[in-house]
């Protein structure tokens, strides 16, 4: 009973110096993106690098940590504009506008998350596989979208397939979409919105076919 008495300030002491290691790695990420190093965050939070190694192991593990703490928030915010007491279509455009917002506010957060650094990155660091670890973090939102999806919405037979299916579309939607958007800005956040909603909506099923040929 005793050492688990002790052992409990520990515990509490460990998990806030993990907090403080992620909030400088985050300062760290909205300075250089992709490039943010091992070295630069670890002289970001005043200790050494294999005193950072020691809490995440390597840039993957500290990825990982970077990549739940933002996802929890991102999720913690689609899940209150998809609850707004507001009609459907404008909660489908509260909640598109709620990702966009998101990624457009923390750019450099979102290319270290989805993009890997390029050649000028430390060489020790080069061989990073930003890839295989963002592909998790969308899975991931696309299984809580599908989920939230499934307690919200009545899809009729198999509706928690389909919800999953949904789920994991609008996601893929979403990334893409917001991807291309915010490398290029070709219009506003609110047309891109407008016109994503507009595909969930139905639009296609409704627009009329071009040309003489048989249709999309």
């Amino acid at each position: 009973m005793e050492t688990t008495r002790s052992a409990e300030p520990q515990r509490t002491a460990a998990e806030q110096r993990r907090r403080e290691l992620l909030e400088a790695a985050d300062r760290v990420v909205l300075r250089d993106g992709p490039r943010a190093s091992m070295n630069a965050i670890a002289a970001e939070a005043g200790i050494t690098k294999p005193i950072l190694y020691r809490h995440f192991g390597d840039k993957g593990g500290l990825y990982r940590a970077l990549a739940q703490r933002h996802t929890d928030a991102l999720l913690g915010a689609l899940r209150s504009a998809l609850d707004a007491p507001a009609e459907r279509r404008a909660r489908v455009e509260a909640t598109l506008d709620t990702y966009l917002a998101a990624i457009e506010a923390r750019p450099q957060v979102y290319r270290f998350l989805m993009h890997p650094s390029d050649d000028s990155a430390p060489a020790t660091e080069q061989g990073f596989d930003v890839g295989r670890h963002s592909a998790p973090l969308l899975r991931r939102l696309g299984e809580e979208l599908g989920q939230v999806i499934a307690e919200r919405v009545d899809l009729g037979p198999d509706s928690e397939q389909t919800a999953r299916i949904w789920g994991h579309g609008i996601v893929g939607m979403m990334h893409a979409a917001g991807d291309w958007w915010l490398g290029d800005r070709p219009c506003s956040r609110e047309r891109l919105v407008r016109s994503l909603a507009d595909l969930l909506w139905g639009r296609l099923a409704e627009a009329g076919d071009l040309g003489d040929g048989p249709g999309f």
